[in-house]
């Protein structure tokens, strides 16, 4: 929701996440703690927290911090497990998304991580431009893999990928997950891939095949990232990627019949 421009009232929002954890999902993104005046969409993100219906769902609640203070606010609420931290390995990308360096961000890592694990959270490192950079700053595979040592060596377990402005091709993600995910048995190496409407599938291809069981979508590609270069490039329609696993026979155990009723909900939610 955070690139939409007009803000969605509230209720709306409690009604469609709601549909969205009857679907069965691993992990839901279900808002943010980061300053209204950059994400005014999700301001209201502690209101319908408290409000959306979570205790019969085994579905775990992701929201996103952007620095400390977000994370305290965060720490508040019981119903969230995983704290997201967008960690760019541009610096430009960074300053734009957190007004930090990357050597500021990495030590905000190290401090959310604590009030991670003594409010019994994890936290879930996005790697930012992970599949190219559009500043003209260095950007190599070498980089990603420097950066996914540095969080494994501090204890972070799940860390995704991600494509940000929909650079990334089947080469890269195949070399990057070919390589990291056997290096890193016990960390939790994921995708998040934004793509257009010709390519989605060979990036799905590229991610699964080469080991990734974590990725994330969203319904009818809502979404980008609206802090970055130029247009938004939609995230991974969660639709497609279940045309793929049907067509590959991978049981998701999604509620088939609940996943139609929640996609009802984002055409209503959602402006087209």
């Amino acid at each position: 929701m955070q690139g939409l421009h007009d803000f969605i009232p509230t209720e709306r929002k409690i009604d469609y996440i709601n549909s969205l954890l009857r679907v069965g999902y691993d992990t839901l993104d279900v808002g943010s703690f980061v300053s209204p005046k950059v994400i005014p969409q999700l301001s209201d993100t502690a209101e319908y927290l408290d409000k959306i219906n979570y205790s019969s769902s085994s579905t775990k609640l992701l929201t996103i911090v952007a620095n400390k203070r977000g994370a305290l606010l965060a720490e508040k609420f019981d119903q969230i497990d995983y704290l997201g931290f967008p960690f760019s390995i541009s610096e430009t990308f960074q300053k734009r998304n957190t007004n930090k360096t990357i050597a500021e961000s990495f030590e905000l890592v190290n401090a959310i991580q604590e009030i991670c694990q003594r409010s019994n959270k994890e936290l879930v490192i996005y790697i930012s431009m992970g599949f190219g950079n559009p500043y003209g700053e260095d950007w190599n595979v070498e980089i990603v893999e420097y950066w996914v040592k540095k969080m494994a060596e501090i204890g972070i377990k799940i860390i995704s990928l991600s494509d940000t402005i929909g650079t990334s091709n089947p080469e890269t993600i195949t070399y990057l997950f070919s390589k990291l995910i056997p290096a890193y048995p016990n960390v939790e190496l994921g995708a998040h891939l934004h793509t257009h409407s010709h390519n989605w599938k060979e990036k799905i291809e590229a991610a699964y095949t080469n080991g990734c069981r974590r990725i994330d979508t969203a319904i009818k590609g809502f979404g980008g990232c609206p802090l970055a270069k130029d247009d938004l490039v939609g995230n991974m329609p969660t639709e497609n990627l279940l045309t793929y696993c049907a067509e590959k026979k991978i049981d998701t155990g999604l509620n088939a019949l609940a996943f139609e009723t929640a996609y009802n909900e984002a055409i209503k939610t959602f402006p087209m």
